[in-house]
């Protein structure tokens, strides 16, 4: 098989995985599952911030989210302790499946390796390939997930998400994000945000 041939099927396996997901979201007045359209974006922004990813980051970015309405927030205490251990919980199971596929797929040890490296969020900020992905992560969240947040919850909350955001975030990944269009609203809580 082809590089290119195999990068598609886990494209079209891991897009088949999340299309389980029972949970739905619209785009342009169409239903979608939503960790299909999550997974979607996080390609699209990863091949118009980093167009020149290697493979290993491209199927990272494609898995991120891969099966996370399997595990609901529901199933750990509501407070930072059970958001953390959520979170935690998550980016195995997360790494899991993809190994499973990435070896149905073909894939040597050393790329899925690599990809449940990245899922693992392993030396963020230290390793490149892990910053790169957070970038992205982010920026999916600025420009599809944000104004939702931001209508749940009042602007203190939305500003205190946004300086963690921000410091999670490359310089070349902020100055993308002061390109996404956002509502009034939500520029003036980045200028809050962003200020000293």
């Amino acid at each position: 098989m082809l590089p290119h041939q195999r990068l598609e099927k886990a494209f079209i396996t891991f897009d088949a995985y999340n299309s389980n997901d029972p949970h739905t979201e619209k785009k342009d007045g169409e239903a979608y599952p939503k960790e299909l359209l999550y997974a979607k974006r996080m390609t699209t922004w990863l091949n118009k911030f980093a167009p020149d990813a290697p493979e290993y980051l491209q199927l990272a970015a494609r898995c991120q989210h891969i099966g996370r309405w399997e595990i609901p927030r529901s199933s750990y205490e509501i407070n930072k302790k059970g958001y953390l251990q959520w979170r935690s919980v998550l980016k195995m199971h997360h790494a899991k499946i993809a190994e499973q596929i990435l070896i149905s797929c073909g894939y040597p040890t050393e790329t899925i390796e690599k990809v449940k490296f990245l899922l693992l969020k392993k030396e963020l900020q230290t390793n490149a390939d892990t910053q790169l992905l957070e970038d992205v992560i982010c920026l999916v969240f600025i420009e599809f997930y944000l104004e939702e947040f931001a209508a749940q919850h009042d602007n203190d909350k939305v500003v205190d998400i946004l300086r963690k955001t921000l410091k999670k975030m490359s310089d070349k990944a902020k100055a993308e994000s002061g390109n996404i269009r956002v509502d009034d609203r939500i520029k003036s809580l980045i200028a809050k945000a962003v200020a000293p």
